[in-house]
């Protein structure tokens, strides 16, 4: 599990669950036919449960059962993203799987690739896979890498499959700036198409509600606009009412802060490459995809402010 950081690059929320697997258990006859992994975090937890607000019956897959969101239609089974008999006996019967990307390290593509065999053999017909945008192996985020190896499994697998690929979330430079005070990094002044949380979780819900239509897809999920670090920290600083900073580190700036917690090289390697991908380019661009899918635009960063932070009044006063 990756070491605590003030800025780590993807919420472990939204990953599937590193925890232990619990006692092996098929799935029962008649299970639902659409899966959902990574539902005892935040993105696979929302989806299924606007689901079963839809009357959708689902089958959740988690390596803690017990943490899976209690929700009328639904068992919960354990899972672990390897091919075992065991792994294609709980995917037996499900036509449509919801793969929410596991927990980042070394070994995430060799357990995404595990997970897609055994889904391959239990006879699942459809994938729906939690990506990354502008995903490729030369990619200058590094974990970006990781989730490019992945859909080339995915494409190879003769499944069909829809590939959700949000950028990085608006939610989490709101949280640098609220919780640490600054965003600080190698970002320089290049910009970031970021997408909500809550956007990306409703598009997924929408696409496993009628996943034949989206099949072969790939969507683009982003905001509706691009953003430099200090647009973000302006934004925060009006709602706060007081300073939050940018501050444009030099890249052995970045890996000596970042230094101060314990880590691997490779996780500092992803901490410092979330800015260096969005000062090269990389994470800027808007798509459509969200307003193709919910038929409504996206949330802006003024959006989620204006639920996540309280104005301060005009005077300043509190």
């Amino acid at each position: 599990m990756s070491a605590a950081s003030p800025d780590h690059p993807v919420n472990p929320a939204d990953s599937a669950d590193p925890a232990s697997p619990g006692p092996a258990s098929p799935a029962p006859a008649h299970a639902p036919a659409l899966a959902l992994t990574g539902v005892t975090g935040y993105l696979g937890g929302t989806v299924a449960r606007r689901l079963a607000e839809a009357g959708t019956p689902l089958r959740l897959l988690a390596r803690r059962p017990q943490a899976a969101p209690r929700v009328p239609g639904s068992c919960a089974l354990p899972i672990t993203y390897s091919d075992t008999p065991r792994v294609r006996a709980v995917l037996e019967g499900v036509r449509t799987l919801l793969m929410v990307s596991a927990h980042e390290s070394p070994s995430r593509v060799e357990e995404h690739r595990g997970l897609i065999s055994a889904a391959r053999a239990a006879g699942v017909e459809h994938v729906v896979y939690t990506s990354f945008y502008g995903a490729s192996t030369e990619a200058v985020f590094t974990l970006s890498r990781d989730h490019a190896l992945t859909e080339e499994a995915l494409a190879a697998s003769g499944m069909e499959v829809t590939i959700l690929r949000d950028n990085f979330y608006t939610d989490f430079f709101v949280d640098l700036c609220t919780q640490g005070g600054e965003i600080r990094g190698p970002a320089g002044q290049g910009v970031c198409s970021t997408v909500t949380r809550a956007d990306v979780a409703e598009v997924a819900a929408a696409v496993l509600s009628d996943p034949g239509r989206w099949r072969g897809r790939v969507l683009d999920l982003t905001g509706p606009e691009d953003l430099s670090m200090e647009d973000i920290t302006r934004a925060v600083s009006r709602r706060l009412g007081r300073p939050v900073p940018y501050v444009d580190q030099t890249l052995e700036e970045a890996y000596a802060t970042r230094r101060a917690w314990p880590a691997e090289q490779w996780e500092y390697d992803a901490w410092v490459s979330t800015y260096t991908a969005v000062r090269d380019g990389e994470q800027s661009g808007v798509s459509g995809a969200v307003e193709e899918v919910l038929g409504r635009g996206p949330q802006s960063l003024e959006d989620y402010l204006d639920r996540a932070l309280t104005s301060p009044p005009a005077d300043g006063s509190r």
